[in-house]
């Protein structure tokens, strides 16, 4: 996690973390081992929950909170990402430890829960400048094999059965996502409307598929090591559930459509093939490799679905951003990105 605000001290009692002292007693009462909280930090990047590194006597911490505020309803469910991240301790996907869950807002004003601090480092830009082509080829590649991972969880054994609905996965989203839209809608986006429209018609029938998705699955969601390509930990799990694996499959190739100094950066107009990233297909086929399958139809679907799901997800932090509850300082230029996403998502559609 990169960037951060000035430390909060624990005599600043005006902090979004309220009194520090009195926050610092509360973990030393629930966190095994924590003792001396000294102060915090808040991480600037990220769109959603605001998150803060903890520094104790006793080592340092992550803690994550929903922002504060008027929200959506279902919307920056902390307590959703702990529970998944904690079911997950045991398999093949790397996540940090868990080490509480408060749900008590009298303590900081909101849910918040605290993890493990991972030293890693995060790549913010899909086209990783600072690598060589055949360090971008790892990095992909070890995406790929922890998205495979993701999906190859057994829900029924970690606990995670009743972690979503049942169901077409497709149907629920696109009418979550419309009234997501139309909660945080601040003005008519006429190509967003016709994909709505599209991908009401144009609805898949349910095939069955369900497994863990993360929701949010991207390059800059996974902590790689400091040296080497190994992803350390799979974060923002906010909007995971069970659902479609394709679905996440779709939202990464979905982002690699925008521009490469858009505020969601992409991969368009990279030579990829001498940047050693793969193109869609060779990426869409190491996954079906990994997972077993013979391959995807209907992918014209998932990539619309994904860059309308994208579109309404940035709606809401555009509507924050004016509302000034937004936790990143880039929110006002990832909202701008509605329209363009929404016309991508068109003429992916062929409308």
């Amino acid at each position: 996690m990169n960037g951060s605000s000035e430390n909060i001290g624990p005599d600043d009692t005006t902090s979004p973390l309220g009194n520090l002292q009195m926050l610092g007693l509360y973990l030393e009462g629930h966190i095994d081992e924590f003792n001396g909280l000294l102060h915090a930090r808040a991480f600037t990047d990220g769109q959603s929950n605001p998150t803060y590194l903890i520094t104790a006597k006793s080592g340092q911490y992550v803690l994550r909170r929903k922002p504060v505020g008027i929200l959506l309803k279902s919307a920056h469910a902390v307590e959703r990402e702990y529970e998944v991240m904690k079911a997950l301790a045991t398999t093949d996907v790397p996540v940090p430890g868990m080490l509480h869950l408060c749900e008590d807002d009298t303590v900081i004003g909101s849910a918040f829960f605290v993890m493990q601090f991972i030293e890693g480092r995060t790549f913010w830009n899909p086209a990783l400048p600072d690598l060589n082509a055949a360090g971008r080829t790892a990095c992909y590649d070890e995406m790929n094999r922890t998205l495979a991972a993701i999906h190859a969880v057994d829900i029924t054994s970690v606990g995670l059965a009743g972690f979503g609905k049942p169901g077409n996965y497709f149907e629920r989203q696109v009418a979550r996502w419309t009234t997501q839209y139309r909660n945080s809608e601040t003005e008519t986006v006429p190509a967003m409307e016709a994909v709505i429209g599209w991908l009401e018609v144009n609805m898949l029938s349910d095939d069955g598929r369900v497994a863990l998705v993360h929701g949010d699955f991207r390059i800059d969601n996974l902590m790689f090591s400091k040296t080497g390509f190994n992803v350390l930990a799979t974060l923002d799990w906010e909007l995971s559930t069970l659902g479609h694996p394709f679905a996440d499959l779709a939202y990464q190739c979905a982002i690699w459509r925008m521009q490469p100094d858009a505020a969601l950066r992409g991969l368009k107009g990279i030579d990829r093939a001498s940047a050693g990233i793969p193109e869609d297909q060779a990426y869409i086929d190491a996954y079906c490799q990994r997972r077993g399958i013979g391959g995807i139809d209907n992918w014209s679907f998932y990539v619309t679905f994904g860059l309308f799901r994208i579109a309404a997800i940035v709606q809401g932090v555009k509507k924050r951003a004016l509302d000034g509850n937004a936790a990143s300082p880039y929110a006002k230029a990832i909202g701008g990105l509605v329209e363009p996403l929404a016309i991508e998502a068109a003429s992916v559609a062929g409308i």
